[in-house]
């Protein structure tokens, strides 16, 4: 059995006035994804939980069937797993972003233009060396790049620089942890815990401090780099300054293979979804022209995915550009992209027996930001107990078979279909 699962990035989205009160997904023509839900069993997720808007990063893990809550340490270790950079145990990983600041450094293009081929910079970038640190820098899809710390005494509980809008100064890093006067107990009993959350604050501030002065010898590097000389030739913004967030350490997954005895590979164009199936263990492919936009090409992606699926029992085939065009706020192109989603679709119908349509959060383009809507899913296969769901979109899987389910019930729910499942109890 053969099954692949699409997962379209931000894809699900609310009523948007302009649409006559219609989302993307239901104003879009996708006859591919209606004949997979004419046929399958759909219903809703929350990939998380209700409530809970998902971050891109713990919304894969659940829809690999890890519990978040319990294996999520921070997105830096996957967009450097993703960036192919071999993780050692202690590595403190962040994710990046090249942005524009002016002369006073405040920030005014978070994503310096969407800037694509930024190679030059991040091997400039790269050749910083600060004495307390070995500083690994690397450029992944467009804008977004990842740092990683290897050395003695690191922490991963600082602060971000991201102040996550533009017209704001990068923020200072600052340890997580409080001064450790005020941690002290009243009890001698537990001084230990004490000195132990001494050491934890002594290793935050010398990371904190170590990633300010990298931010700030890299901004001496770009701006005035040759290429950023060039962009504002053009009038383009410059990549001027990297900031850093979501610094974590690396997580330890039970390999895919091992939890639910199917071998899983993964197409993708964007870092963080390559690195979280890269420590889960599963084969993750590189595809040319794949750039995680609205841009991308979805033929080589296709072509690679059915590759894929002839020394695999699950392929992940995931694309990004929706998102994109949601923080945009362009419902346009997201529904361009549904549709052209929809025509590569058909290239799976013949080769897979069973395809899931998958959403990891929504991202209405009302407000360019996720939220904890649940988004539909469909199953379509053998064996599935088709429902009486006739279009594929946020409302009309509401009354499909398969109810609300959390998302790390997807997984377990294709393997039982599979023939894969294990029977729990005698």
């Amino acid at each position: 059995m053969k099954t692949l699962l699409l997962i379209c990035d931000g894809m699900a989205d609310r009523p948007v006035p302009e649409l006559a009160n219609k989302t993307p997904l239901e104003i879009a023509k996708k006859p591919n994804m209606d004949w997979l839900a004419k046929r399958g069993i759909c219903g809703l997720m929350d990939t998380i939980a209700p409530g809970v808007p998902p971050g891109s990063d713990t919304a894969h893990l659940a829809l690999l069937g890890y519990d978040p809550y319990e294996t999520y340490t921070g997105r830096g270790p996957f967009e450097a797993a993703g960036a192919g950079i071999e993780l050692k145990a202690g590595d403190i990983a962040f994710r990046a972003n090249y942005a524009t600041v002016d002369d006073k450094l405040v920030v005014k293009d978070r994503r310096a233009g969407r800037i694509h081929g930024t190679e030059p910079l991040s091997a400039a970038v790269g050749e910083i060396k600060l004495k307390g640190a070995e500083f690994i820098f690397r450029s992944t899809v467009g804008h977004r790049a990842t740092l990683v710390l290897r050395g003695d005494g690191l922490s991963h509980e600082v602060t971000d620089s991201d102040p996550h809008e533009e017209g704001k100064k990068p923020l200072q890093i600052e340890p997580l942890l409080h001064a450790p006067e005020q941690a002290v107990p009243a009890y001698p009993i537990i001084v230990g815990g004490v000195r132990k959350y001494v050491v934890r604050r002594r290793r935050a501030a010398k990371t904190a401090r170590l990633l300010n002065d990298f931010s700030r010898k890299a901004y001496e590097i770009l701006k005035t780099h040759p290429l950023n000389r060039e962009r504002v030739k053009k009038g383009h913004p410059p990549a001027n300054y990297i900031l850093l967030r979501g610094g974590g350490i690396v997580p330890h997954l039970k390999p895919f293979h091992e939890r639910f005895g199917i071998k899983g590979a993964c197409v993708a164009a964007a870092a963080l979804v390559k690195g979280v199936c890269r420590l889960a263990g599963m084969t993750v492919v590189d595809v040319p022209g794949a750039t995680g936009g609205v841009d991308t090409d979805l033929d080589a992606k296709a072509k690679a995915a059915l590759r894929a699926l002839e020394t695999h029992d699950l392929v992940l085939l995931h694309v990004k550009g929706f998102d994109e065009a949601s923080h945009d706020g362009n419902a346009r192109a997201k529904i361009g992209l549904i549709e052209r989603t929809d025509a590569m679709l058909n290239q799976f119908i013949d080769m897979a027996d069973f395809i899931a349509v998958a959403i990891d959060h929504t991202t209405p383009v009302s407000v360019r930001q996720h939220t904890s809507d649940p988004v539909p899913i469909l199953i379509s296969g053998p064996g599935v107990r088709a429902d009486d769901v006739r279009t594929y979109g946020e409302r009309s899987v509401a009354k499909g078979g398969l109810g609300w389910i959390r998302g790390k019930n997807l997984i377990p729910i294709i393997v039982d279909l599979m023939g894969k499942g294990i029977k729990f109890g005698a």
